[in-house]
């Protein structure tokens, strides 16, 4: 899978993340929505980033702070679901986005670095 395809999947997941937020909002929620709210739209916004990056290292760089919001995001998701703020079909879905996503980078990390 290509660099656009992963820069579509990272922007198709932050709006999954921004109307996430706006449910919880609407639940009076706002400790986890405000922490996922920043990890889950920071992934696209580092792998954007990382397009222009000044060097090898720094696109690695970037890409590994994506990897971390990432995995920081599929932990929030999972406090979400196992304290009812979301259903389990919900969980699931972007719980499996945003698995892919973190496939996906890590695939794109280790390919930069074989290419070093």
């Amino acid at each position: 899978m290509g660099e656009n395809k992963l820069k579509e999947l990272s922007a198709d997941f932050a709006v999954d993340i921004i109307n996430l937020i706006k449910e919880l909002k609407s639940k009076k929620e706002s400790i986890i929505s405000n922490q996922i709210g920043r990890s889950g739209t920071s992934i696209g916004a580092n792998i954007r980033e990382a397009q222009y990056a000044h060097s090898k290292a720094d696109f690695i760089a970037k890409l590994q702070i994506a990897l971390n919001e990432a995995n920081e995001t599929g932990y929030w998701l999972e406090l979400l679901s196992r304290t009812g703020y979301i259903n389990n079909d919900l969980y699931k879905d972007l719980d499996t986005k945003c698995g892919t996503l973190r496939v996906l980078l890590i695939s794109s990390i280790n390919t930069a670095k074989k290419n070093n």
